[in-house]
């Protein structure tokens, strides 16, 4: 009978209980709690707090300028990713470690330094004022700095993939007569879905819970400018911890189903083009 062969790490069972004790502590203890919180109040008193004007003002914000933020990531990530695997140039190398800037600096220290730039007095926003563009202390501002810490995720997503695709594919199909505008669409970007999906997921998933960078260039102005998360620190400031967690609840239940039909759309896609793992 033939010896079972040694394992580096434990047997299924044993890491799969390791797996599921970590992430119950880590994850579904933490949001479990967020729902026990948030059920202290009332069904009156939890609709009150979570559909207040400003609050749902501050969803909007939120969760629209997400969204539109990610879907600039989507194009001008794939782009940037295009740029540093298929050429090259000077300060190439540059420009690919600039990319992950966002993952390195301080949140707080990225959102003064783009406060700084784009006030009314800054490098940029000395120039944009007169021409009737305002950035700093308006959604627009929220909506830059959400860009600025989501474009990482898309790059590094995308750009492994492209370094892995052959471009023996491309010119096949340019040789059979297809453009090279053809040549991306049927045959590149099918490819690149599923990984442009997941960096617009994580891009998103970021944007939605990012605080720091936004706080300062926000300007904070009452259903103008409060994304969700200063909604959240403003009740625990006032020690209002149910009425935190039940705008936390909110945006939990709007992330997870966003997510969630995100996740099954590049699975669809991953299906469609024969990639499915």
């Amino acid at each position: 009978m033939a010896s079972r062969s040694n394992r580096v790490l434990p047997g299924f069972g044993l890491s799969l209980g390791y797996t599921l004790v970590y992430l119950s502590l880590i994850v579904l203890i933490p949001l479990a709690a967020v729902f026990v919180k948030s059920s202290s109040l009332g069904f009156e008193q939890f609709w009150n707090v979570v559909t207040a004007p400003t609050v749902v003002a501050s969803y909007k914000l939120s969760f629209g300028a997400s969204l539109l933020a990610a879907s600039i990531n989507a194009v001008f990530g794939l782009m940037l990713a295009w740029a540093l695997v298929r050429y090259s140039f000077p300060g190439k190398r540059l420009v690919d470690a600039l990319v992950d800037l966002p993952f390195a600096l301080p949140t707080a220290v990225a959102g003064i330094a783009l406060t700084a730039l784009y006030a009314p007095n800054g490098w940029v926003g000395q120039h944009l004022e007169p021409l009737g563009i305002k950035v700093a202390f308006t959604p627009l501002g929220v909506l830059v700095a959400l860009i600025f810490i989501g474009l990482p995720f898309v790059v590094r997503t995308v750009q492994p993939i492209l370094e892995d695709l052959d471009t023996e594919y491309e010119e096949a199909a340019v040789s059979l007569g297809a453009n090279r505008w053809q040549a991306f669409r049927h045959v590149v970007f099918p490819t690149l879905m599923p990984a442009l999906l997941t960096g617009f997921a994580m891009a998103f998933a970021r944007a939605v819970g990012e605080y720091g960078s936004v706080i300062f260039i926000a300007g904070n102005i009452p259903m103008v400018s409060e994304i969700t998360p200063l909604m959240i620190i403003t009740k625990l400031e006032q020690y209002d911890y149910a009425g935190a967690t039940a705008i936390a609840v909110v945006m939990l239940v709007f992330s997870f189903t966003l997510l969630l039909a995100i996740n099954g759309l590049q699975a669809w896609t991953a299906k469609r083009t024969g990639r499915e793992r």
